[in-house]
């Protein structure tokens, strides 16, 4: 969190990320220039250029969409969503590279203006194997456009997040034009059945993720059951064990369709929403820190009593009530207003 918009906020870890991108970046270039120079001697320092930014935009585009789900399967990978971003950016800068060179090569040497001619050369849309693929490319890089130019976090702000997700979430959409993009391409001009496996296998790891991430976050729905205990009104639903809750961490949990973060801290337990308001981030997978709720995915805060984001920020999520009987945790799924402050139940030595 930040209380004011810096262009990148740097830091070690950020630095150390964007060298090594670059690092990959240029390396591929090299090596992939070196390979097509070496098996085909004939190619032009225009084609050269073509396949190397569109075959490396592509496998960004890949590493990007893989990024997400790998972190719901495994927290080890968080660094890489915390640097996304610069990741998206680079890609769209790529593949830029990609659709200028492209535009002069093959539209810009005649009579028509080189845009006319993208969409006029191949006007065969009513044909599976010969629609014209480029057009597919410039409309997903006309997408990918616009997500990188609003990636800072003033767009978050002023678009609201809701509208910004829904933009962002249009990465999926240029992710199936460009698959289109590329595998028309291949079919119509390079004819090659390994460009296609490689397309197919990049698809299918791309699927594989977000269905192996869906299931893993379905199994960890499934915990609250609904039981009456004695002492706990109605309404409370079992959560778990006070011990099942690490101190100053989490225990997710759905109820009723209600995403809650259960934390236990300083012999207290609290319940807010588990969605961080800044980009839906799951707060039970942070930790409290100085007292705050602190987001796994970019840093923002939350004081656990009352859902608010410390002064001078304003974002508020909703909270729940907790009691305890014994050592079970009990959780109202019905939700208050975001930033209503509710009592904390407190863990006893006769609980533990």
């Amino acid at each position: 969190m930040s209380v004011i918009y810096d262009p990148i906020h740097w830091t070690p870890h950020k630095r150390l990320y964007d060298r090594l991108m670059l690092a990959f970046v240029a390396g591929y270039l090299i090596l992939f220039g070196g390979l097509q120079l070496v098996f085909h001697p004939q190619i032009t320092a225009e084609t050269l250029t073509i396949r190397a930014t569109g075959t490396l935009a592509f496998l960004m585009l890949h590493v990007i969409l893989c990024i997400g789900p790998l972190c719901r399967l495994d927290r080890r990978f968080l660094p890489l969503l915390y640097n996304r971003r610069h990741l998206g950016v680079t890609m769209f800068m790529v593949a830029l590279t990609h659709g200028v060179f492209n535009l002069v090569q093959f539209h810009a040497l005649g009579n028509a203006d080189p845009l006319v001619s993208l969409f006029t050369s191949n006007t065969q849309f009513g044909s599976l194997v010969r629609f014209p693929f480029q057009s597919l490319g410039f409309f997903a890089l006309i997408m990918l456009f616009l997500m990188a130019a609003t990636s800072h976090d003033f767009w978050l702000k002023n678009l609201t997040p809701p509208v910004w997700k829904a933009l962002h979430m249009g990465v999926y959409v240029a992710y199936a034009m460009l698959v289109m993009h590329v595998m028309l391409g291949v079919i119509q001009l390079e004819k090659s059945p390994v460009l296609i496996g490689l397309t197919g296998a990049g698809v299918v790891a791309v699927l594989g993720l977000h269905l192996a991430a869906a299931v893993k976050q379905a199994r960890t729905d499934g915990g609250a059951r609904r039981y009456a205990a004695k002492g706990i009104p109605d309404g409370f639903v079992y959560a778990c064990d006070v011990a099942d809750i690490p101190e100053n961490r989490a225990k997710m949990l759905i109820i009723g369709g209600e995403n809650i973060a259960l934390f236990k801290y300083d012999d207290k337990l609290s319940a807010i929403h588990n969605l961080c308001k800044h980009q839906n981030g799951p707060l039970s997978e942070g930790k409290i820190i100085d007292g705050c709720i602190t987001c796994p995915w970019h840093g923002y805060q939350y004081l656990p009593e009352n859902g608010q984001s410390p002064p001078p920020f304003h974002e508020q999520v909703c909270t729940y009530d907790v009691q305890v009987a014994g050592t079970k945790v009990y959780v109202n799924p019905t939700p208050y207003p975001e930033g209503t402050a509710r009592p904390p139940a407190r863990i006893t030595l006769a609980t533990l």
